[in-house]
């Protein structure tokens, strides 16, 4: 039996619509919309009113053009790759410039619109303020933008200093700097346009996000363990006492990753039962002591969101969305 994905398309369009604090907001919607599915997600937010949208890859630039048709504006984060060029032009998308060779390949075969992201002080992506002197004479961008990259700390300084810079380089038109903890940071941050992302999808730094995702997980088997007796890979989980561990249908081939192991949580309906040794491949092994004899466990869900078992894991809430594998006999709820 398979392990259940349940994602709450209600919520990813409530939680676009709650994070809207200016006349434009775009939706991030890259590496398959954070794991969730790049088709039903971007469907339901375009049927919400999202007009602007940014994946990461050219590929997925493609697949979220023949899932939405014409008429959404799709900016690639990546930019303009060698090789590329009939795919941005002949599928309308829109290239991130992030550099003096990009400019260069867009100038000698341009593709449509384009946009420039500049590097205010991340050194990741996008032009250093220094380039904006030698590049090719391309017209006007559609937009322009960077990235922050301390916007989960609202008081760190580099926040300031980021914005600062961005006020200094990006001139004027439509311009982007938040995703969505720069969103989060007030209206110096916002320009003429907001791109939220993990927001979206019940992440923080949205606390005030709808939950999204539930993921439930069948136990195949229940067994009585006694004191002293270890449980998994390594006799790491020995009992201290008789307990019941359950061994359930999913593992770090489903994402949930091995770093969980000793640190997890799982749910039967309102009862905890936690993790009891590591995490295998295939297989979780849990302490459902207190629990009775469940045939289900939720590892997300009402009592722990994606961010709560990334702090398990000493990860965070992006990874654990992200690395959800495909075995998952998933659903949608509206």
């Amino acid at each position: 039996m398979q392990a259940k994905l349940t994602i709450d398309l209600a919520a990813i369009v409530a939680n676009w619509r709650a994070l809207a604090r200016t006349e434009e907001t775009a939706a991030v919607v890259k590496a398959d919309a954070y794991g969730l599915g790049l088709a039903p997600v971007a469907k339901a937010l375009a049927k919400a009113g999202a007009r602007t949208f940014f994946v990461a890859q050219t590929e997925e630039g493609v697949a979220l053009r023949n899932v939405l048709g014409p008429g959404a504006e799709i900016f690639v984060f990546g930019g303009l790759m060698a090789g590329d060029e009939a795919a941005f032009r002949d599928f309308e998308l829109v290239p991130c410039l992030n550099s003096i060779e990009q400019a260069q390949r867009f100038a000698v075969a341009p593709t449509g619109r384009y946009a420039l992201q500049l590097d205010t002080g991340m050194n990741r992506l996008g032009l250093e303020p220094a380039d904006l002197g030698h590049l090719p004479d391309l017209g006007s961008p559609v937009l322009t933008m960077s990235h922050l990259a301390c916007a989960d700390e609202p008081d760190h300084p580099q926040n300031a200093a980021q914005l600062s810079c961005f006020q200094e380089i990006a001139g004027t038109g439509r311009r982007s700097l938040a995703a969505t903890g720069g969103t989060l940071l007030g209206a110096d941050y916002h320009f003429e346009m907001t791109r939220p992302g993990i927001g979206l999808y019940g992440g923080l730094p949205f606390a005030a996000a709808q939950p999204v995702v539930t993921l439930s997980l069948p136990v195949i088997q229940i067994r009585e363990v006694a004191a002293g007796e270890a449980v998994g890979y390594g006799a790491s989980y020995v009992a201290d006492r008789p307990r019941r561990i359950a061994t359930l249908s999913a593992g770090y081939a489903d994402g949930l990753i091995r770093a969980m192991s000793g640190g997890a949580t799982l749910w039967a309906g309102d009862t905890p039962c936690p993790l009891a040794g590591r995490v295998s491949m295939d297989l979780l092994t849990v302490d459902v002591t207190e629990a009775g004899a469940p045939e289900w466990l939720d590892i997300l869900g009402p009592h722990q969101g994606v961010d709560a078992l990334a702090d398990a894991a000493g990860t965070i809430g992006y990874e654990v969305l992200t690395s959800l594998g495909g075995r998952y006999a998933r659903s949608y709820t509206t």
